[in-house]
């Protein structure tokens, strides 16, 4: 399959290229930037072999299967649905847009199409959280009780632009990082959140947007999830833990792009260490992509995966903004 790169990004320099031509038969021939100079640049630096600022010229290659997008949020809409349209497979970067209601639009247009639509959750694809996900799938830990998430770091210099600074490009925390973090909670404990109760701060980074949410969350069964993102903490590592009424799960480190971290199992019978499989996230995630785009199984995070987490990390940012107990409305999306 050949790929059209929507966006000459970071993430897309420092991994999905990499993921894509790990596997057979795949690469990536068309860079599409807004600025001409970054894309031929990016292009070369990376072995793309075409590079343009018109976004219709790639997908008019009728070589071209799949569109990667990952330009800034409030892009993201108008060309994931201009490569529906045009009949390739999407895999889009989160959030999804900048509403739920563009968010549903993308996913309903690209069923009606019948091509296969994901977003990059990438951290579902772990080895560490499917790890997770399968202790706790298993009853190790018993009833879950309670879920806490710290993602709490610090933004690298090379992406502290717009993620900082532009509210209209979709800046701030909590698009960028709760929105994992809600990804994260549904993957494992398989329900959405119904309530919650938030706030946010800029502590230092943040110019016009917020650099620090904190948030609590109630789920269908009962567990609390207590989420914690930053751009501001260098030291603080991050990390998640599974409680339960027969153990307890913690996580170190495990929230990361690469396949890192400690999992330790706590029970009555004693402390365990747990084992887990090091893979590359993004070939993980590339993978399931193919896999589903042939008709085998799904991806490891569908469309309809990046509306729910999209709709409760708006509920999160309207948590904060109001400062009342907000209902996560998944309207028809349920």
């Amino acid at each position: 399959m050949k790929w059209a790169f929507v966006g000459a990004s970071t993430i897309a320099a420092q991994f999905m290229i990499r993921a894509v031509r790990a596997q057979a038969g795949n690469d990536v021939t068309w860079l599409v930037s807004g600025n001409a100079d970054h894309a031929a640049t990016y292009a070369a630096e990376h072995g793309i072999a075409r590079a343009t600022t018109d976004l219709a010229e790639a997908l008019a290659d009728p070589d071209v299967a799949a569109a990667y997008i990952s330009s800034t949020n409030e892009k993201h809409f108008d060309q994931a649905m201009a490569a529906i349209a045009a009949g390739k497979h999407v895999l889009c970067e989160k959030p999804l847009a900048m509403t739920i209601e563009q968010a549903t639009s993308m996913v309903r247009a690209a069923e009606t199409a019948g091509v296969t639509f994901a977003t990059n959750h990438h951290l579902r694809c772990s080895g560490s959280h499917r790890a997770i996900k399968g202790l706790i799938d298993a009853g190790r830990i018993g009833r879950v009780l309670s879920l806490r998430i710290h993602h709490a770091v610090h933004l690298p210099a090379n992406l502290q632009g717009w993620r900082i600074t532009s509210a209209k490009a979709g800046g701030g925390v909590i698009p960028d990082i709760t929105v994992h973090d809600a990804d994260v909670a549904r993957f494992l404990l398989g329900e959405d959140p119904q309530t919650v109760v938030a706030q946010m701060t800029s502590s230092g980074m943040g110019q016009g947007v917020e650099d620090s949410a904190m948030s609590v969350w109630t789920m269908p069964s009962g567990a609390m999830v207590m989420s914690h993102e930053s751009f501001t903490h260098p030291f603080a590592g991050s990390g998640l833990e599974v409680h339960g009424t027969e153990g307890s799960i913690f996580a170190r480190g495990v929230m990361t792009q690469n396949p890192v971290g400690k999992i330790t199992l706590v029970t009555a019978a004693g402390t365990e260490a747990v084992s887990y499989p090091a893979h590359d996230l993004y070939q993980q995630g590339v993978a399931e992509f193919l896999a589903a785009t042939r008709g085998d199984g799904r991806p490891a995070a569908t469309g309809w995966d990046g509306v729910k987490s999209l709709t409760v990390a708006l509920a999160v940012r309207e948590a904060a903004t109001t400062g009342a107990r907000i209902d996560v409305n998944y309207g028809e999306n349920k």
